[in-house]
């Protein structure tokens, strides 16, 4: 006997804190705790990346584990990454100045496998990556322009 078993399509994602100070929050997500932070320079106790830094580091993530997904698909083997991230980031918002629209203005991500990729299906990697990777599709939907820079070991 066969079953069927389908995965949901829709889950609940649960993260709680217990916020202590005005800067410091200590998240917990499923077994795992972390805190989120501003630096001593800001009224902090730099006991964390900051929510804009956790933001950026958040994207970087994603693109590891979509980029590995969507190459294991397309029979690419990629090896490790290693993932740079800039940020143009208008801080007009964080400091009370005025309302910004598009915080995040320009992402560039400069990823390079560990493995020598061709050209061509560094292509067809960077697109897939893009069609399924939630983070980005956030920052973009937000207004984000996110530049992204495949390149590969050179032999």
């Amino acid at each position: 006997m066969t079953l069927n078993i389908r995965p949901k399509t829709t889950v609940k994602l649960r993260a709680s804190a217990d916020c202590p100070s005005h800067s410091l929050s200590k998240i917990a997500v499923r077994d795992l705790e972390f805190a989120i932070d501003e630096p001593t320079e800001r009224g902090g106790t730099n006991l964390g990346p900051t929510p804009t830094d956790t933001a950026l580091a958040a994207l970087i993530g994603c693109t590891n584990v979509i980029g590995h997904k969507c190459a294991e698909s397309l029979g690419i083997n990629i090896g490790h990454l290693k993932i740079d991230a800039t940020c143009k980031f208008d801080r007009r918002g964080v400091t009370l100045q005025e309302e910004i629209d598009v915080p995040f203005e320009h992402v560039t991500l400069k990823i390079e496998t560990s493995e020598n990729v061709s050209d061509e299906d560094l292509e067809k990697l960077s697109a897939e990556v893009a069609k399924f990777c939630p983070l980005s599709k956030l920052f973009k939907a937000a207004g984000t322009v996110i530049d992204e820079e495949w390149t590969s070991k050179q032999d």
